[in-house]
């Protein structure tokens, strides 16, 4: 058995509306190219690093205008889409960086928040304090009943931290998404070999959209949104120069084939520390 998946490599602006309408017409391209499954990036309602500026458009999810499209497109397409995530105001003076997993029917399955905070000084003058407004989540999440099978659910940065997936691992996702705003320095490091990494590591599919190129907060990203099979091969790479949506055919009788070659979850032993 084999799905087709599209992912949405994005450019997203500071209006949520405008994002919305790139989400929309994204999910009807998936569909019209026979996917089962739509993915987008992290920050798929917006970018913005005026954090004041930010404020006024981050709302509670009743009334965020991206996830009310991507329920509705994903209920008038009769697809499942996975939202990287979205910038939601938890009602508790702090955001959350929340994934979705919107079945075909345009009903919310899955909710998971962000572990890692992304709080970082680069070497080349990039500063980062993702924790200063956003609040960390501390549940694991899976979705256990998509077109692919188990659906695993991470976010960018959540990507270093290998207990996260060994988690993922226990709990036998085939597929896991890792949606993805990279900074440009560190995707030319470390983008590709963590997400095949994490894809042997798991015996799993690892789809990860991304955002790509100048944001109208003068923020540049990385691209190169990927889809990764268990044995670590790139079925593929959209590259670092636009946005758009690509397709990749999973064949799922291949998760068998390389837990039957390489049975890495079933020998794993646990280790005191």
């Amino acid at each position: 058995m084999s799905v087709r998946v599209a992912v949405l490599q994005m450019t997203a602006g500071i209006d949520p509306a405008g994002n919305a309408v790139t989400v929309a017409d994204a999910a009807a391209a998936a569909a019209a190219g026979g996917a089962a499954m739509l993915f987008t990036p992290e920050m798929s309602g917006f970018l913005d690093r005026d954090r004041a500026r930010a404020a006024a458009t981050i709302r509670a999810e009743a009334e965020d205008v991206v996830l009310a499209a991507a329920c509705r497109a994903a209920a008038d397409r009769a697809i499942w889409i996975v939202v990287g995530s979205l910038a939601i105001d938890r009602g508790d003076g702090a955001w959350a960086n929340r994934s979705f997993a919107i079945g075909p029917d345009g009903a919310i399955r899955a909710r998971y928040d962000k572990m890692h905070m992304f709080d970082v000084d680069l070497a080349g003058g990039e500063s980062w304090r993702e924790s200063r407004a956003y609040r960390a989540g501390d549940q694991v999440v899976t979705v256990p009943d998509t077109p692919a099978g188990v659906l695993g659910l991470a976010v960018c940065y959540d990507l270093r931290f290998p207990a996260l997936f060994e988690a993922l691992g226990r709990r036998r996702c085939d597929m896991i998404a890792v949606p993805a705003a990279f900074t440009v320095p560190t995707g030319r490091a470390h983008w590709h070999i963590l997400q095949r990494a994490r894809a042997i590591e798991a015996s799993a599919f690892v789809v990860a959209a991304a955002q790509v190129g100048e944001h109208e907060d003068g923020r540049r990203t990385y691209g190169h949104s990927l889809v990764v099979d268990p044995w670590g091969e790139v079925l593929l790479d959209m590259g670092d120069e636009a946005p758009g949506i690509g397709f990749a055919e999973m064949d799922l009788a291949r998760i068998a084939e390389v837990r039957a070659q390489l049975p890495s979850l079933a020998n794993r032993r646990e280790i005191a520390t």
